[in-house]
């Protein structure tokens, strides 16, 4: 007696995910790297050390406003962890960064490595999404074909 083995459906699962799950790895690289920036760079608001005072007096921005930044920062960098919020994560810290651009602008700081920095962070944070999650993309596209 001879016995056959359906292979077909082995394979199919095997190969069915790869090209997704390589892409939400490279989406969660992405995020990881942004997200990692704004975390250090929001927690050490909270303690305001030498570079951030030094920062803060530069950028014209009184010290005591460190915590709430770094506070706000923050909470905007836990609704982009969440998978469920993190299109509104994105969003609000699209916006943040966009402050920080405009504080930059303001005191006449180098185009590449400071103005343009928070620019930077923000495409690592929507590309991680839109590799990881298909929503915004679809939004997109929806709002463009209208």
């Amino acid at each position: 007696m001879e016995t056959t083995l359906d292979r077909t459906n082995h394979l199919d699962l095997a190969t069915a995910k790869t090209p997704a799950t390589r892409r939400s790895w490279a989406g969660v690289a992405l995020s990881g790297l942004g997200v990692a920036f704004l975390a250090l760079d929001g927690a050490i608001k909270l303690v305001p050390i030498q570079p951030v005072v030094e920062a803060f007096q530069h950028l014209g921005i009184p010290l005591q406003l460190a915590g709430s930044i770094g506070l706000l920062q923050l909470a905007c960098l836990a609704l982009y962890v969440l998978p469920r919020t993190a299109p509104l994560g994105a969003l609000l810290l699209t916006g943040f960064l966009g402050g920080a651009i405009a504080t930059h602008l303001r005191v006449a700081d180098p185009l590449f490595s400071h103005t343009l920095f928070p620019i930077y962070v923000a495409i690592l944070l929507w590309g991680g999404l839109a590799l990881r999650d298909p929503r915004p993309l679809a939004l997109l596209r929806g709002a463009a074909a209208r």
